[in-house]
């Protein structure tokens, strides 16, 4: 039986919810392999067995069980954000030669950095909201920013997801609280103009060699924007299949894939847009997608017919097609 290390937890503020999405994933996992769980901290890393904490030898890549020295066969990442969403677990593993399911660093590296992503997607036609780049110590000038992006305008990190540090900016005077605010999740924002709009969101994997995009959801939240609040305390509504125009729901899906296909994405994607009239304008792009109780993608999944067993069956199949033997 093939041993698929799960890797959860992360350095970020998203670690609750990776370990939500790390238990939904454990119960609903393909009965043909042994699930290992990976609990990645700052401190250690450790493999959940039992009820007891075995370390992780990160030389090895082995796990000290009762039954001896283990080393899994292959990664599959569920860390949102910083050390799994950036794509740094990827990175170890291909030093280990360990297999993983997930897309790979490159990949994970782009889409993670809101900014250069959608500045990427742009040079291939797909539209962005209008947007300017914000290094920590470097000087900005509000009447120029707000100039040039209009308000009110959006503040984010650009390696932050699950909305942590976003500002909606009304007027010039609110700009630098959250500019600073943002810095508290990273040393890099992107300021993005305010597109008037519907909240959609499509998920795209592959499997039997297609890319396969899942019913859209309409995300309506009850707060300013779909901030940490409505994503997580329920203060948000998600309409699933999102009632729009047949003609819009298919341009969101062949998007989603030409995005899943440009970027070199694997597994589960989810990609985020501002629909404005007709035209979808991408957000942005989550390679680790949640996948809690309260995540959109279990529940496309479930209104698509697809068991979660089946779906992760299928990702696995796909990208680990030739796993080693031990």
């Amino acid at each position: 039986m093939k041993i698929i290390g799960l890797f959860c937890g992360g350095y970020s503020s998203e670690y609750d919810i990776s370990m939500k999405s790390g238990q939904l994933i454990s119960e609903n996992f393909p009965d043909e392999y042994e699930l290992l769980k990976i609990i990645v901290t700052e401190n250690n890393w450790y493999c959940d067995f039992n009820n007891s904490q075995r370390i992780f030898d990160m030389n090895t890549g082995e796990i000290d069980l009762p039954q001896g020295k283990t080393k899994i066969d292959a990664g599959l990442i569920c860390i949102h954000g910083d050390p799994g969403e950036n794509g740094k677990i990827q990175a170890y593993l291909d030093l280990k030669n360990i297999p993983y399911v997930n897309s790979d660093f490159h990949a994970s590296s782009l889409s993670f950095d809101k900014y250069t992503c959608n500045q990427f997607l742009k040079s291939h036609g797909v539209s962005t909201a209008k947007s300017i780049l914000l290094r920590e110590n470097q000087g900005y000038n509000s009447k120029h920013i707000c100039s040039e992006l209009g308000l009110p305008l959006f503040v984010k990190p650009t390696g932050s997801g699950s909305s942590y540090g976003i500002s909606k900016v009304y007027e010039e005077d609110q700009l630098e609280k959250a500019i600073k605010f943002a810095f508290t999740e990273g040393d890099e924002l992107v300021l993005e103009s305010f597109l008037e709009g519907r909240e959609l969101t499509c998920a795209v994997f592959r499997a039997n060699d297609t890319i396969k995009a899942l019913p859209i959801t309409e995300i309506i939240s009850e707060n300013d924007f779909f901030d940490y609040d409505a994503k997580y305390n329920g203060k948000s509504k998600e309409e699933t299949p999102a009632k729009i125009d047949e003609m819009v729901a298919n341009t969101i899906k062949s998007v989603s894939q030409e995005i899943y296909d440009l970027l070199g994405l694997k597994s589960i994607a989810r990609i985020d847009y501002i629909l404005v009239e007709s035209t979808p304008y991408v957000i942005e792009v989550n390679t680790i997608p949640g996948f809690s109780g309260a995540s959109i993608v279990p529940q496309m999944l479930n209104i698509e017919g697809i068991q979660l067993k089946e779906f992760w069956g299928m990702v696995i199949r796909q990208e680990l097609n030739n796993l080693p033997s031990h």
